[in-house]
């Protein structure tokens, strides 16, 4: 078991006897981790809708009436629609959780004193997980060992700050570790953790409801109303007439096949079969409906490292500074500080992108610190206080090594601040190098060290004040592959980009330059977004490109006032800090290497960080909407004709124009084209006032076809009758003809 709070040396973990005891007992992780429904929530939710539930009624009412033929064409007409979505899901179901299972992330567990790598799956209670920066808590815990470890819960509680989190302290699973290394205990897991609660939440199939979706439940909606009037019309009329029971069941069954549900399911199939096509082209699908959001993404929102870039830092240049004058490159003094910097990165207890290139490209040794402030999104720097034989000469002065933003700890400097200051040479070298899209640290000292806790268990504390500059460092970082490309074809397809990033606004700005998003680009800074009203704020989101020194919180209120604007906003993001931004976004898209949590949130996720599965997103995404855009036109139409028909008869005193065979037809005369135009249509930007254009087309189309049909059935009703009443027929067979069609040959109308 896992030591108490405070021992030495790293937890021993479970042993393998204990281990399978517990997950014969079921104290295992396991839990339902599909990003899809079950088989049969997606058989039982296509099969018993409203719509074929009715006609599943009416449909046994004709079987009991003896009406074989008519029942069968009824519940057929649902069961087809019924097949076509449960195949269509099913198939993207299989797609979507092979990828799916590919992409989930192991987790290190210690077991019998030494890691192991498992599944989540597998983690049973009372396992010691190990938690570096990055990891998702995959169930509640207690930390144990002897170091803290900064809980980013931003996910869980919409706050963006770092919480430390001592041993004896509780951690939530799906929070993410944003720093520090150490262990936490399982102490619930499976269905009595955070995780089954969280992930209901977060993966849940219940998306969020598309234009498209809310514009055909409108249709669908008005159409019921109307049909439903009709049918109290008519079948009041037909008892004050005495029509005879089977032909007001096929009556209801006709009223019934008004409905145009035909059109859920279409928009359902379109969807499946859209994720299917782009998980082949690397955009894996999370909510279905993701597809029609692609189409409608109006402004895209994008996290710039570990998105727009690669994220693979190297080591630019280093500008050594005694004082406030820079030092010659091939100085001792030069070459001391770059070791120093190498040396600090190699110490760390907190590693990250940054400092795994400065440990790569500059030369030290590692050491162990006294004491360390780990870095943080929030304050954006780190602190270490070295040992005096790794200072050397200078360990007086540089008691404690601060390297961050040079921005935020510009207010600190205290000697050498006035080459900082605007004008001053390390402002102008800052300047210099943003422009060409470097990255810039400062590296500073300062005789003050970090301060030991009073408490052994809590984390050191330490606030910068009468900092040295040291040296200036340009980090390098290189743009994805394809990024460039795609960016571009965004731009051409009257996207609005915006690049929100915890970097200097300036680097921001020369990456965007680089891909493509100027020539005049509008710069913003966290601090400024802090003193804007939410008026301010909101114009700042719409006319802003380019957003510097963003913290997860600012990301999210940006998000939240293009929404309000009335934007449809995707956001791609990568890291831990994207995912409040993600899930706020009406389309999330997720890198597949970045964290488990935003992963996990995304309605997107990019495999092998691909951009270039985002252009033929899009193109699948605007060609499916054209579809089912003009899907209506050939729905809505259809539904008012023959209700104004039925209308028109009944007026006339005519029989009853429809049989259920006939309504059958309609999947032919409609479904079958309107699969036809989800396939052939063209990638066109979905169109604005979609209702009023489909009403403006359809009300002049449906007089004209209801007022031909009705015609031409009122002379086929006179041709027809009295050509019978003509005849000497069988009175019996004329009888059963009035009953199954309403027309009485034998009236002295004929």
């Amino acid at each position: 078991m896992a030591p108490h709070p405070g021992s030495a040396g790293p937890p021993e973990g479970l042993t393998a006897a204990q281990v399978r005891e517990r997950t014969a007992a079921g104290e295992t992780n396991r839990a339902e981790h599909s990003t899809t429904r079950p088989v049969w929530d997606i058989v039982r939710a296509n099969l018993f809708t409203f719509f074929n539930n009715l006609l599943f009624v009416i449909g046994a009412a004709l079987i009991v009436l003896g009406q074989w033929n008519d029942a069968v064409t009824t519940v057929g007409l649902g069961l087809v629609n019924a097949l076509i979505g449960m195949i269509s899901e099913l198939r993207a179901k299989r797609t979507l959780d092979a990828i799916t299972v590919l992409a989930r992330t192991q987790v290190t567990v210690m077991r019998e004193g030494a890691e192991a790598r498992v599944d989540p799956d597998e983690v049973v209670r009372g396992d010691v997980v190990v938690a570096t920066p990055g990891d998702q808590v995959v169930v509640d815990g207690v930390v144990v060992g002897t170091d803290p470890l900064g809980i980013d819960e931003s996910l869980l509680t919409g706050e963006a700050d770092v919480l430390t989190k001592v041993p004896g302290d509780t951690v939530l699973s799906g929070s993410v570790v944003a720093t520090g290394r150490g262990y936490y205990e399982a102490t619930a897991v499976g269905e009595h953790s955070y995780a089954h609660q969280l992930t209901a939440t977060v993966r849940a199939f219940a998306p969020s409801r598309t234009p498209l979706q809310r514009q055909v439940d409108l249709v669908v909606r008005a159409v019921t109303l109307v049909v439903a009037l009709m049918s109290f019309a008519i079948l009041f009329q037909a008892l004050l007439e005495s029509f005879a029971l089977t032909r007001i069941v096929q009556v209801s069954a006709v009223l019934s096949g008004q409905i145009p549900y035909g059109l859920f399911f279409i928009v359902a199939l379109a969807y499946a079969t859209g994720a299917a096509t782009l998980a082949k082209r690397g955009a894996l699908v999370q909510q279905t409906n993701a597809v029609e959001s692609l189409a409608n993404v109006d402004t895209v929102c994008l996290d710039k490292t570990g998105t727009l870039t690669a994220n693979r830092l190297e080591v630019a240049e280093v500008v050594a500074f005694s004082g406030s004058a820079p030092v010659p490159a091939d100085s001792p003094f030069h070459d001391e500080v770059c070791r120093l910097l190498g040396t600090f990165a190699r110490s760390t207890q907190n590693p990250n992108a940054t400092t795994t290139a400065l440990a790569a490209g500059l030369p030290g040794e590692p050491v162990t610190p006294h004491l360390e402030v780990a870095f943080s999104s929030t304050t954006k720097w780190s602190a270490q206080s070295l040992p005096e034989a790794a200072l050397g000469e200078h360990a007086a002065q540089w008691a404690t090594l601060v390297l961050g933003a040079p921005e935020l700890l510009a207010a600190a400097l205290g000697p050498g601040a006035e080459a900082f200051a605007s004008g001053g040479v390390a402002a102008e070298q800052q300047r210099v190098w943003a422009a060409a899209g470097l990255r810039v640290l400062l590296l500073a000292a300062s005789t003050v060290p970090v301060s030991p806790p009073a408490d052994p268990t809590s984390a050191p504390s330490y606030t910068p004040v009468g900092l040295t500059p040291l040296a200036l460092v340009a980090m390098r970082d290189e743009l994805r592959p394809h990024a460039l490309a795609t960016l571009r074809t965004l731009a051409d397809a009257g996207i609005d980009l915006k690049i929100i990033s915890g970097d200097d606004p300036r680097t921001v700005a020369a990456l965007a330059l680089q891909a493509g998003l100027g020539p005049t680009l509008q710069l913003v800074t966290g601090p400024e977004l802090d003193a804007m009203s939410d008026r301010e704020l909101a114009e700042a989101a719409r006319t802003g490109t380019v957003f510097g020194r963003a913290t997860p919180a600012h990301k999210e209120r940006l998000v939240t006032a293009l929404r309000a604007s009335g934007r449809y906003v995707a956001m791609v993001g990568d890291g831990t800090n994207d995912a409040l931004s993600l899930k706020k976004a009406d389309l999330g898209i997720a890198m597949e290497s970045g964290s488990p949590v935003t992963r996990n949130v995304a309605d997107m996720v990019l495999l092998a960080d691909s951009f270039a599965a985002v252009a033929p997103a899009l193109v699948e995404g605007r060609r499916i909407v054209d579809g089912l855009t003009k899907s209506l036109f050939l729905f809505i139409p259809r539904v008012l004709t023959s209700i104004l028909v039925i209308v028109f008869v009944t007026m006339l005193g005519l029989g009853f124009p429809y049989s259920p065979a006939q309504v059958a037809l309609t999947l032919f005369t409609v479904g079958i084209p309107s699969l036809a135009l989800t396939l052939w249509a063209r990638p066109d930007r979905p169109p604005g006032h979609l209702l009023r254009r489909v009403i403006s087309f359809s009300v002049p189309a449906a007089i004209v076809t209801g007022v031909a049909a009705t015609s031409i059935y009122t002379l086929f009703y006179q041709f027809v009758g009295r050509g019978l009443a003509s005849r000497d027929i069988p009175l019996r067979a004329a009888e059963r003809w009035s009953a199954y069609t309403g027309v009485d040959i034998t009236s002295s109308d004929f």
